[in-house]
C-alpha cells in the first residue's frame, strides 16, 4: 500500500528547525521509512516533528507508537524530545499527559511510549503510525511482534554501529522501504564547536568516524567468533550435546545442538523464543523427540534445570567457574566453527558478539553483556565437555 505524498500543514506555521530528515518523511510513499545516520543528523528530533506538526494535525483518532528497547532508555530520550518539542512551542498540556501510562493525547490521537520490556504493550493494542527509535537494539522477533500490529506506516531511525544486522538484511532491501542516510553535515543547525568534535574523529578513531561521522555501517575491529556457513551438518560429524540458556521477558531462551568431527564444530540453532515456561521448554523437547541426550543448561538457574529433569530430560549445569566465559571462548576459538544457514539468530549473535572496549577504543578482554543468548548456550554445551581432562584428543591440554 502506498502512502500519498502531502504538504507540510502546520509544519510551515512552527516555530522550528527542520532538515532532510523531515523531507524525507514528506517526500516518501511507502510503508517504511529507513532513517540511518551518523551522530548529531538530526534524526530522532526531525521524526518527532514530523510526527508532532504534520502527522497528528492531519488525523484523528489514531494511535500512534513511539517504541525504544528499554523503558529507562525511552524515557532519557526520545519521550523528554517529545515532551520538550511541546512544552518549546507552547503546546503541552498537563490534562493532556497521562504520566502513570505514558501516553499523550495530541490533537484527538493517541500518542504511546512503549518499550520492549513491557511484553503486554508490545503485544496490546493495534497502532496506526509506528516510530522505532534506535531499531538496531532489538531482536528480529521484536520487530516481527511490532510490525504484526501496525496498520500504517513504520519508521526506524539508528546509527549503524553493528556490521550485521537484520535491518541489512529483512528491512532496507523490501520494495515497501525507502532508505535515507544522513549525517551531521544535512544538521545546518550545529555549532562549529560540534561539527570539529565530529570530524576530529577522522584523526584519532577511523572505526568511530566511519560509523558516527559518515553514517556507514561499521566494521568492527572486536567480534569475538569467525565462522564458515554451512547448508547441513556433514555425516561424518559426531553429535557433542545440547547447550541451552534460559530467558523469559527481555531474553530469549534458546537451546543449540552441536556436533563435532576432529577440530570442526558444527553449531545448529533449535530454539529462540522469549516468554518460554518450564512447561512450554518440556513440550518443545517432546515435538523435537530429545531422547536421552545430554542437554548442558545455565547452573544459575537450579530450580529450572530441577524441573526439567524430574520430567525426564537429561538436563545437566553447565561447568562454570572462576573466569569460565572467558575460558570457553578461548576453547572454542580452538575450533573451526560452522553454523547452519538456517539458523538466523545464532548467525546474528555471532556477528555481533564483540568485545568491550574503553573510552580510548582499546579492546578489553571482557566480552559485551549482549548478542550472547546462542553463544552462551554453545558454550555451556562445549566447555562443559571438552574442558574435561578426560575427554580424549579434545580435552584441553
Amino acid at each position: 500500500m502506498d502512502y500519498p505524498t502531502t504538504s507540510q500543514s502546520k509544519l510551515s506555521k512552527a516555530k522550528v528547525r527542520t532538515n532532510e530528515v523531515c523531507q524525507h518523511l514528506l517526500d516518501s510513499n511507502k510503508k517504511i521509512v529507513v532513517e540511518q545516520g551518523g551522530t548529531r543528523s538530526g534524526k530522532t528530533y526531525n521524526i518527532l516533528v514530523w510526527i508532532i506538526f504534520h502527522y497528528a494535525p492531519k488525523n484523528r483518532g489514531k494511535t500512534i507508537t513511539i517504541c525504544r528497547k528499554t523503558f529507562p532508555a525511552l524515557r532519557a530520550s526520545v519521550m523528554r524530545d517529545f515532551l520538550d518539542i511541546l512544552k518549546d512551542q507552547g503546546m503541552y498540556r498537563e490534562e493532556y499527559h497521562n504520566r502513570s501510562s505514558s501516553e499523550y493525547v495530541l490533537y484527538n490521537n493517541l500518542v504511546e511510549f512503549i518499550s520492549l520490556d513491557q511484553p503486554q504493550k508490545v503485544r496490546g493494542r493495534k497502532r496506526d503510525l509506528l516510530f522505532i527509535n534506535e531499531a538496531n537494539e532489538l531482536f528480529w522477533e521484536d520487530w516481527q511482534q511490532l510490525i504484526f500490529r501496525t496498520e500504517g506506516r513504520i519508521i526506524i531511525d539508528y546509527n549503524p554501529s553493528d556490521e550485521f544486522h537484520w535491518i541489512y538484511d529483512k528491512v532496507i532491501p523490501r520494495e515497501d522501504t525507502d532508505f535515507f542516510q544522513t549525517t551531521y553535515l544535512d544538521n545546518p543547525f550545529l555549532s562549529d564547536s560540534i561539527i570539529g568534535e565530529i570530524e576530529r574523529l577522522k584523526e584519532t578513531d577511523e572505526q568511530y568516524w566511519q560509523i558516527y561521522g559518515l553514517g556507514e555501517r561499521g566494521a568492527s575491529r572486536s567480534t569475538i567468533f569467525r565462522y564458515i556457513e554451512v547448508e547441513k551438518i556433514p555425516e561424518k560429524a559426531s553429535f557433542l550435546s545440547y547447550g541451552m540458556d534460559y530467558g523469559y521477558t527481555n531474553d530469549p531462551t534458546t537451546l543449540v545442538g552441536v556436533w563435532i568431527d576432529d577440530y570442526d564444530l558444527y553449531v545448529k540453532e533449535f530454539l529462540y523464543q522469549r516468554m518460554m515456561t518450564t512447561i512450554d521448554i518440556h513440550r518443545f523437547f517432546q515435538k523435537m523427540q530429545i531422547e536421552r541426550e545430554p542437554i548442558f543448561a545455565d547452573s544459575a538457574e537450579p530450580r529450572l534445570n530441577d524441573e526439567l529433569r524430574r520430567m525426564g530430560w537429561n538436563v545437566r549445569p553447565s561447568v562454570k567457574g572462576r573466569d569460565s566465559v572467558n575460558a570457553g571462548i578461548d576453547l572454542l576459538k580452538r575450533y573451526r566453527i560452522h553454523l547452519t544457514s538456517g539458523s538466523e539468530n545464532l548467525i546474528s549473535e555471532f556477528r555481533n558478539y564483540k568485545w568491550r572496549e574503553d573510552r580510548n577504543g582499546r579492546i578489553l578482554n571482557i566480552p559485551e553483556d549482549k548478542a550472547n543468548h546462542t553463544t552462551d548456550a554453545l558454550r555451556y554445551s562445549t566447555y562443559s565437555l571438552l574442558s574435561r581432562p578426560n575427554f580424549g584428543k579434545y580435552a584441553i591440554r
